[in-house]
């Protein structure tokens, strides 16, 4: 009898818990998929961009301990260079996207080199005011057009074959950018990389007496973070045709902290999840206004008091509880 009560309440082994995995990502591409059937197409791509900005931040929270509250800023810029690259520049938005990504990296390497000599509430607050110094600064140089922003970006044509300005051809290709995406960020997870990370998140003196150099760590998170978050600013430029001050704007590192909770910090899928609920929430109480912030609000306050691991954290932990 005591066997069999040890055996109830034993953890799922690795290997099992990574097939479960495996088959929750099978079934989320199913139904990616599928959903421009039944939603708008173009609100999916919206959704899959944002979903890759959570996930990326919830890459450097989740598993590496560290509050970014300045995101917003990688994927604003990556936004603003991806669209003057394909606009002015008349670059194919391959190439726009990826030097969208290139300019989200140089900037989390240089805010993540400064951010990082401190931890706690002033690494958090330190993001914040080198963010806000990149939003003052797109919304005074020429190219970004200040508060009018870059407008009419040209989707153009993927690789010279697939035509962009069709839709269900845009939404593959944002599909299969998310995808890529997200199978980086897995596999960072489940690296030696992503376990070093786990370990800095748990306990970082006891990292440092193990012998690993853990600002490096954290910083190599840290651009990793920046470089997928802008791979979502930048696809979501070509997506709206439209880069904006509000992507590099504080409110919108606020978002994306919001998706991770709802969803699930430290979870795998959460973020996405999470990215789901706002974006639709935000889409489908539009006529409430400014009443929409405080359903927001309300919903964060109701998962940090009642639902503290998340969508996907809490049912996580009712699969796996005991019967």
């Amino acid at each position: 009898m005591a066997q069999a009560a040890i055996t109830a309440v034993a953890p799922p082994s690795p290997r099992r818990e990574l097939w479960h995995q495996y088959v929750a990502m099978a079934v989320m591409v199913a139904l990616l998929a599928a959903a421009p059937l039944f939603v708008y197409p173009v609100f999916m791509m919206g959704v899959l961009c944002f979903a890759l900005f959570a996930s990326a931040f919830n890459l450097l929270l989740g598993f590496g301990g560290l509050l970014s509250f300045g995101h917003a800023a990688y994927f604003g810029m990556a936004g603003y260079v991806t669209a003057h690259c394909a606009k002015v520049w008349g670059l194919p938005p391959a190439l726009s996207i990826l030097v969208g990504v290139v300019a989200a990296a140089a900037l989390g390497t240089v805010i993540g080199a400064l951010a990082i000599r401190r931890q706690g509430i002033y690494f958090a607050m330190t993001t914040l005011a080198l963010a806000q110094m990149v939003y003052f600064f797109c919304l005074q140089a020429p190219f970004t057009h200040g508060e009018d922003g870059i407008q009419g970006v040209p989707r153009g044509t993927m690789f010279g074959v697939l035509d962009l300005s069709d839709m269900w051809t845009m939404y593959w290709v944002v599909l299969a950018i998310f995808i890529i995406g997200f199978f980086i960020i897995y596999r960072t997870i489940h690296s030696p990389f992503g376990q070093v990370l786990k370990a800095i998140r748990e306990n970082e003196p006891r990292a440092i007496s193990l012998g690993y150099d853990t600002d490096r760590y954290k910083l190599a998170a840290f651009i990793i973070s920046a470089a997928l978050a802008g791979l979502g600013g930048g696809t979501k430029s070509l997506v709206y045709q439209l880069a904006s001050l509000t992507d590099v704007h504080w409110s919108m590192s606020g978002q994306v902290v919001l998706m991770a909770l709802v969803g699930g910090l430290g979870t795998v899928f959460g973020p996405a999840v999470g990215a789901l609920v706002i974006i639709a929430l935000q889409n489908y109480l539009a006529q409430l206004g400014s009443w929409v912030t405080v359903v927001q609000g309300a919903i964060f306050v109701l998962c940090v008091l009642a639902f503290r691991r998340g969508i996907i954290g809490e049912l996580g932990r009712l699969i796996r509880k005991p019967l």
